[in-house]
């Protein structure tokens, strides 16, 4: 490129700066030092802006936390006394470790999927695999479709749930 090219370049995008207010000059004495309150402050104050701001779309999302949603705190009560290795709400995700009961069968592990916040049976997918292992320490791991565990489990899960909705809806009343 040429020396003028990038002159006339550089001298644009100084104009531009100076013209946005880029060089406005600000007292750091009544700046927060925090960046957290700093933030806070500039949302106060309605600085800043966001990618949906740019195109001129809303966001229509509606968050619902983990001690409202009913089917989350009925699959937690209910499997609570196994233990955890992955517990991701915003994920939709349970997953217990192995776990065997004293049972020298196998062990079983059990993954939670949230694919909805009803309380109904088609919002929970429920899989569990048994782990069993040999005498000479070689594990076999299968997954159990359709088993008995995984129907009990959703039975319960959806029980549980429907009276914790029903306890809310008093609450709120």
């Amino acid at each position: 490129m040429s020396y003028l090219f990038k002159s006339i370049i550089i001298t644009t995008l100084l104009f531009s700066l100076v013209s946005c207010g880029g060089f406005k000059k600000v007292d750091m004495r009544e700046q927060p030092v925090n960046m957290q309150e700093r933030a806070k402050k500039n949302v106060r104050e309605g600085r800043g802006t966001s990618v949906q701001d740019l195109i001129g779309k809303r966001g229509g999302t509606n968050y619902e936390f983990s001690t409202s949603n009913p089917m989350w705190r009925a699959s937690l009560e209910i499997l609570d006394f196994l233990p955890m290795t992955t517990v991701d709400y915003s994920g939709g995700v349970i997953i217990s470790d192995w776990y065997a009961d004293n049972n020298k069968d196998g062990s079983i592990k059990i993954s939670i999927r949230f694919l909805s916040n009803e309380v109904r049976s088609d919002s929970l997918k429920i899989i569990v695999h048994k782990r069993v292992c040999g005498s000479n320490q070689s594990c076999r791991t299968s997954l159990l479709e359709n088993s008995k565990i995984s129907q009990e489990l959703l039975a319960a899960i959806i029980r549980k749930a429907a009276i914790l909705e029903k306890d809310s809806k008093k609450k709120k009343k």
